[in-house]
């Protein structure tokens, strides 16, 4: 009876293990891919007036600001600076949420950074792990 229930554990343990691998080389494999389209990520946002328009990178890093000729006929600097900074702001936001929907692609669904990368939660990154360890201290 001892070896049937070794079995089904065995067996059990091997279909995690092949689940997990599997996840494992598609992540891998994408990852080539995945690094060429995180580098050629940038996402454009235009002021309302389309007087200021900023290039944000994968990172949300500030890439490029243009200033139409327009802008400096106001002469007023701090409707100029706020109307930048609202506009890298946007930006870099977009850039974030681009780059955490492309990642979130090659990422199998419920992993724990998949929900770091929406959330910024470090317990979510480390959710999985934590668990283990209450579980180990549990049974100690």
């Amino acid at each position: 009876m001892a070896e049937s229930v070794d079995r089904d554990a065995n067996r059990a343990l091997r279909a995690r293990f092949d689940e997990v691998y599997g996840q494992y080389r598609q992540l891998r494999s994408g990852l080539d891919e995945l690094q060429t389209r995180l580098a050629e990520l940038k996402v454009t946002e235009r002021s309302t007036d389309g007087q200021v328009t900023v290039v944000a990178g994968a990172r949300g890093e500030l890439v490029s600001v243009e200033l139409q000729p327009t802008v400096f006929q106001d002469r007023d600097a701090r409707a100029l600076s706020q109307k930048i900074t609202t506009t890298v702001h946007r930006a870099t936001a977009a850039a974030v949420a681009a780059t955490q929907e492309l990642v979130g692609a090659y990422l199998p669904a419920g992993s724990g950074s998949l929900g770091f990368l929406r959330t910024g939660d470090f317990g979510a990154l480390l959710g999985r792990a934590d668990a283990v360890v209450r579980g180990g201290e549990r049974s100690a």
